[in-house]
């Protein structure tokens, strides 16, 4: 194994005793309050994203994360869903610490991506319920979900002491005392690794404006292709493109669903046609719906010859 991609995604952990996990939802990774799961939040300063940095004695690229319940973050064999390849992650305290309590970080680019010892990743789910703001840990094969398993690193107490993985010591940091991790005064703040240039502060989150382009109202089909009231316009999302394929991918992403099939209903006889190329022009509304592939409406559109 080359071990050396392990020991550069140490460099975000090396002077941490305490760490903050960011998504690519710019939402952090919570220890929630029955201290058994765990999930996504926006409101970083709760003590409940406070995770402690643990070293495994006898390896320089493992970690374990402990929650402020004294728990450990967890990649069990539980499946998140049926049918689903994720599993779930939660807070545990094992009579004997194993491989599923320790995580790989691995350097990607700017980011990290924690792997267990069996080749998955911690993974923030975005989408619809139930996926919305779970964790799950997972590998990701399309490239609409790839960005699922970074996560952006914010130390939020620095270690003192270099642990006996680095005996040369690390580097000098920009700052060297105990962060009040729950100060309200304005000279309290993370102190980030410094690999990061973004502020990750969930006091100075602010919403990003409004993208220009069309709005996309979508539903999700039942297996036999009803969606209920028809007149309801369902969810919403802004979308700046004109392919379909491009839509297909934001929706998966929105979503959480993969394979899915984008179409419209037909103001002729109301019957469901897959979308094809591109969109009409001018970013004008769409309302689409959205199909499973392996659902009969799926298949009955595949007999068609419509896919």
């Amino acid at each position: 194994m080359n071990t050396n991609k392990f020991r550069i995604g140490m460099d975000f952990f090396r002077n941490a005793k305490a760490v903050r996990l960011r998504s690519h939802l710019e939402k952090y990774l919570l220890a929630e309050e029955d201290e058994e799961s765990v999930t996504q939040e926006r409101n970083g300063s709760s003590k409940r994203a406070r995770w402690t940095v643990e070293f495994v004695s006898d390896s320089d690229h493992i970690i374990r994360l402990k929650s402020c319940f004294g728990k450990y973050l967890t990649a069990s064999n539980q499946p998140f869903l049926l049918g689903m390849t994720g599993q779930k992650v939660l807070q545990t305290l094992p009579q004997r610490l194993d491989s599923s309590v320790e995580w790989e970080p691995v350097m990607d680019c700017k980011q990290v991506r924690l792997k267990t010892r069996y080749g998955n990743f911690l993974r923030a789910n975005g989408g619809l319920p139930p996926w919305r703001n779970s964790v799950t840990h997972d590998i990701p094969h399309r490239t609409a979900t790839q960005d699922w398993v970074l996560w952006d690193i914010d130390v939020v107490e620095i270690r003192t002491n270099s642990p006996a993985a680095w005996p040369s010591g690390p580097p000098p940091l920009p700052h060297s005392d105990t962060l009040d991790f729950d100060s309200s005064s304005p000279s309290a703040a993370s102190v980030k690794s410094s690999h990061f240039s973004r502020q990750g502060s969930s006091d100075s989150y602010v919403e990003s404006p409004p993208k220009e382009g069309r709005t996309i109202y979508y539903q999700i089909a039942e297996d036999n292709g009803d969606v209920g009231d028809e007149a309801v316009q369902g969810y919403s999302m802004t979308f700046k493109g004109n392919g379909v394929d491009e839509l297909t991918r934001k929706l998966e992403e929105e979503t959480g669903i993969e394979g899915i099939i984008v179409c419209a209903r037909s103001p002729l006889n109301h019957q469901l046609y897959p979308l094809r190329l591109q969109l009409p022009p001018n970013n004008v509304t769409m309302q689409v719906v959205l199909v499973m592939p392996n659902s009969k409406a799926g298949k009955d559109l595949a007999k068609q010859g419509l896919l």
